[in-house]
């Protein structure tokens, strides 16, 4: 069975937040130290080596400056409606 961080809907999250690191001008450093990590920590979810659950999106987003239920509202719309994990 294969991990769930490598799921299309997973990595249409990573995309995603990917994407908005990007566009908000964070380099993964400047991110973790927003986060109060390591860079590694960025990297890794980002790569879906480590999986980030609803606390971490929420702390990633804000850290993004972004709004976490907009955010998370954008990803919701763009998976399908049964979704198998």
């Amino acid at each position: 069975m294969p991990r769930t961080t490598d799921t299309e809907a997973y990595k249409l999250l990573l995309r995603v937040l990917v994407d908005l690191r990007r566009n908000q001008g964070f380099s993964q450093a400047e991110l973790a130290e927003r986060l109060g990590r390591g860079q590694s920590f960025v990297s890794h979810y980002e790569h879906g080596i480590r999986r980030i659950d609803v606390l971490e999106f929420y702390a990633i987003v804000r850290a993004l400056e972004a709004d976490p239920v907009a955010v998370f509202t954008f990803v919701a719309e763009r998976l399908p409606f049964e979704l198998r994990i």
